[in-house]
């Protein structure tokens, strides 16, 4: 197995790491999830979760809140986790679906690593007595090939 590249040539590509002057971003658009090179070559899942998400109902501009688990399975890069942090915490102000919510956050981690797999998985608290909770997978389960009828079959 070759050697895993110095921590130092790493860790000098990372702009949040180490760094406590780094302010939240205004809007996902304006984060960057920061990634760094996998140090192993074999199969392995890295999994992520908060309880501290939250984004804004378009329709009333309502706080929406959620667990957001993050599993997957990368390929040749990691994603750096206080990037992470920062790039969910950019949704406080975001007004969205909490499925479209979901979807982007899936659309953005696949943009900046590539991994093998991923799932998203977003909890959000219950608002009129019902809970929601989206998953959103990738590579996806070929869904839009799939013809499915009015009633789900």
């Amino acid at each position: 197995m070759p050697r895993a590249k110095s921590v130092k040539s790493t860790s000098s590509r990372l702009t949040l790491l180490g760094r406590s002057e780094a302010r939240i971003p205004a809007s996902p658009d304006e984060a960057r999830l920061e990634t760094f090179p996998n140090p192993v070559r074999r199969d392995y899942r890295i999994h992520f979760e908060t309880d501290d998400f939250t984004s804004l109902c378009p329709v009333t501009g309502q706080a929406d809140f959620a667990r957001i688990d993050i599993d997957y399975m990368p390929d040749r890069l990691c994603v750096e986790s206080k990037s992470l942090k920062f790039y969910l915490a950019s949704y406080r102000n975001e007004r969205a679906f909490n499925e479209a919510v979901t979807n982007r956050i899936l659309d953005d981690f696949i943009k900046a690593c590539a991994p093998r797999q991923a799932i998203v998985t977003a909890q959000f608290s219950a608002r009129g007595g019902i809970a929601l909770t989206v998953r959103a997978e990738y590579p996806g389960q070929n869904a839009r090939e799939k013809k499915v009828d009015r009633d789900g079959r």
